[in-house]
């Protein structure tokens, strides 16, 4: 159930949609409505609309963020987000002071944060709550005993309440999946288009305004001095992406930003302004799984104006979310040295390259705002669920697969 690249993407994001048909003979109309449901069902057939769709007005929610992700339990929890100014989204009411968890619809646990010692869950309902800084921690030094003592307390909830996992790592990079209890959560939020809660890293959605980015039809090609720019902050040598490099920049220069490996430090002009200044962009993902299509394409070459070069999920699965011409897919040649015969094909032939822009007339680049986004959709979702009982039998069988 996701948002793929579209008119779709713009209505289920918050995104204004343009004026309806206006009044015309019966035929007319007919004959609009079939055009739009064949567009709509060539482009989006692989994504079901959520099921639990309304047009009622949404229910004032609560949701707790258990832990404020990344930073650990004890550093200072900053303002919760507006909903409504930052994603026209109303009736959210984000907490968290942990005293007020008997009053939230919904929970919110970071998987890195979960799987942290030590292990830090609400008590059973009903068990005296206090305040965060009171708040007594379990610590369990087996990890089985982890699980049965969640699951133990998850029986014990507020009425009605759901506990959301949320997650943003691959498979490849979430460690403690298959040691997290059944029927623990309710829900699932991530960036895998049939989660409950669908937020994904970015998309494209229909172009309205000339200030939407990236700016222009097409990027200056005069201000581009280099052809191939990769920033890697995690060298691992065992990676799909560092041993696609070794062979790749055996035949094409490639221009290595980062902390680590071979790379330098990015320009203090900043990464989009130093990506803008490249021809293509090498987004290649630390871990190839199910939709797991970071700000490596979304930003940092989309955003910045450079065609990326993607290695990650198969090119049908970056398909469901944006055009076949907008990316160049290393699985599209035979070999690393046929890549790069292609780049510098495009280099020379400037105005075949140019049509890898053509995406920027109709459409504009939403960038995810971490972490205050997932938290108002997760608000979004609670609104139009109902009261429907749910939980996720075997987490790890569905992330993993």
């Amino acid at each position: 159930m996701g948002a793929p690249w579209g008119r779709e993407a713009g209505r289920r994001f918050g995104r204004r949609r343009g004026r309806g048909l206006l009044p015309s003979a019966s035929a007319l109309a007919a004959a609009g409505l079939l055009c739009t449901a064949l567009a709509a069902f060539c482009c989006w057939r692989q994504l079901p609309p959520l099921p639990w769709a309304s047009s009622a007005p949404p229910r004032p929610v609560a949701v707790l963020l258990w832990w404020e992700p990344f930073a650990g339990r004890d550093s200072g929890a900053r303002p919760p987000p507006d909903c409504w100014l930052r994603f026209n989204i109303s009736g959210c009411r984000l907490l968290t002071d942990r005293a007020a968890y008997g009053e939230a619809q919904a929970v919110l646990f970071h998987h890195r944060d979960l799987v942290k010692e030590p292990h830090d869950w609400p008590p059973p309902w009903g068990a005296p709550v206090r305040g965060a800084d009171e708040l007594e921690l379990r610590v369990l030094d087996d990890e089985e005993a982890v699980a049965a003592e969640a699951l133990a307390t998850s029986g014990l909830r507020p009425p009605g309440q759901r506990w959301v996992w949320m997650n943003f790592e691959s498979p490849s990079h979430s460690p403690g999946l298959r040691n997290l209890a059944g029927n623990l959560f309710n829900w699932t939020l991530s960036y895998r288009a049939d989660s409950d809660v669908f937020v994904p890293y970015g998309y494209l959605y229909p172009r309205t305004h000339p200030s939407d980015q990236p700016l222009g039809l097409a990027p200056p090609l005069a201000r581009k001095r280099g052809l191939v720019a990769w920033v890697v902050s995690n060298w691992d040598e065992r990676q799909a992406r560092v041993r696609y490099y070794h062979q790749l920049s055996q035949h094409v220069s490639v221009d290595v930003f980062g902390r680590s490996g071979p790379g330098r430090p990015v320009p203090s002009i900043g990464l989009l302004h130093t990506v803008a200044r490249y021809k293509f962009y090498l987004a290649f993902e630390n871990s190839q799984h199910l939709d797991y299509i970071t700000e490596k394409l979304w930003r940092n070459a989309l955003l910045a104006g450079a065609v990326p070069v993607v290695l990650g999920p198969d090119r049908a699965n970056y398909e469901r979310f944006m055009p076949r011409g907008a990316f160049i897919h290393v699985d599209d040649f035979p070999s690393a040295s046929s890549l790069a015969a292609y780049l510098l094909f495009l280099d020379r032939n400037p105005a075949v390259y140019r049509r890898y822009f053509s995406w920027r007339r109709s459409y504009a680049v939403h960038i995810t705002s971490f972490w205050d986004e997932p938290w108002c959709r997760a608000c979004q979702a609670v609104q139009s669920a109902g009261d429907r009982p749910k939980s996720i039998r075997n987490l790890a069988r569905w992330f993993e697969r």
